[in-house]
């Protein structure tokens, strides 16, 4: 992964036709990126991290039936969240950004 000062954030999303495809689609992320939600995640790091990412998932979704979306985050954005917490209170996932946990 990129160093702090050049790291950028992006958020990559999928809709996975097939169960078993899914699975896998999914623990390749997992490699890569932070879940946010089962088919959301956050990927912190270079243009390069983001697509070796995308290059490798690419390589296993049916273009036919399968979406992956990706989308830049401003570098000095805003990041929140509203609604209940992804962890229960007292829990910090040290995975995750500073920004998110």
């Amino acid at each position: 992964m990129a160093s702090e000062r050049s790291a950028l954030a992006f958020v990559i999303g999928y809709d996975i036709s097939e169960p078993r495809r899914l699975l896998r689609i999914h623990r390749r992320m997992c490699r890569h990126a932070t879940p946010l939600e089962y088919s959301i995640f956050l990927l912190i790091g270079s243009e390069a991290d983001k697509d070796c990412c995308l290059e490798e998932i690419g390589e296993l979704i049916d273009p036919r039936a399968d979406d992956v979306r990706c989308y830049a985050l401003p570098l000095r954005g805003f990041q929140g969240r509203i609604g209940r917490a992804s962890l229960p209170a007292g829990i910090v996932w040290t995975g995750l950004p500073a920004a998110m946990a």
